[in-house]
């Protein structure tokens, strides 16, 4: 593994570049190579104590996106046109809590920690979700999740961005309902998983007619 030397300038270019995009050309399609290459990148993102809670389900079925519409406000324009179309599920509390099942196999199974080390993380884990996070009910710990898997998003938009394919992140979608059609339709275990948003990939049918506009940096940043 090198030392990564991208030029700062091409990574604020990519950042420039990247917009919420409306329309994509749906003459245009994603290669398989580059459409992993931005799905490695969420599976190789960081996430509190490396428990990765969160799964992706790519709709390529033009029946089930049709599914999609009716439960998701923001999303009908981008499931026409989008190359590629994600659902981003985050673990419920059955799969997260301090002492699930799914957690001690992450410890032992993907992470091969001794029994000693299992142990002190167990205690650890423990004390966040309970004393330092408060994370006592089931909808805390599902944002809780969503948080994590908000940085997988992130990453491939960037990483989208870097190689010029354009990203739209939607959380316009009625949640409730978006999970039942998730559960009789897409075979997903909603007791397990929640939907925390939804990400189109494509290219651009046309350039952003505004600007992007941000508060000045002064704004946002403190030096101490």
């Amino acid at each position: 593994m090198s030392t990564p030397n991208i030029a700062k300038e091409d990574i604020i270019n990519a950042f420039e570049f990247r917009h919420a995009t409306k329309e994509f050309d749906a003459t245009k399609t994603i290669s398989d190579e580059n459409m992993e290459f931005i799905l490695e990148t969420a599976h190789l993102s960081p996430s509190s104590f490396g428990f990765e809670p969160w799964h992706f389900i790519v709709v390529q079925d033009a029946a089930l996106r049709e599914l999609i519409k009716p439960v998701a406000w923001g999303a009908p324009l981008k499931l026409d046109t989008a190359s590629h179309f994600v659902l981003g599920l985050s673990m419920k509390a059955p799969m997260v809590k301090w002492d699930s099942d799914y957690i001690m196999s992450m410890m032992k199974d993907v992470k091969q920690w001794p029994a000693e080390t299992i142990e002190m993380y167990s205690k650890f884990y423990r004390e966040f979700q309970e004393s330092d996070f408060n994370l006592d009910t089931d909808k805390k710990l599902f944002d809780w999740s969503s948080k994590q898997t908000y940085i997988a998003l992130g990453n491939m938009m960037t990483s989208a961005a870097l190689v010029g394919i354009d990203s739209c992140p939607i959380e316009g979608f009625h949640q409730e309902k978006a999970e039942a059609l998730l559960r009789e339709k897409f075979g997903v275990d909603t007791d397990k998983y929640g939907l925390s948003f939804m990400v189109a990939f494509g290219y651009r049918k046309a350039n952003p007619a505004n600007p992007k506009s941000r508060r000045n940096i002064e704004d946002i940043v403190t030096w101490m």
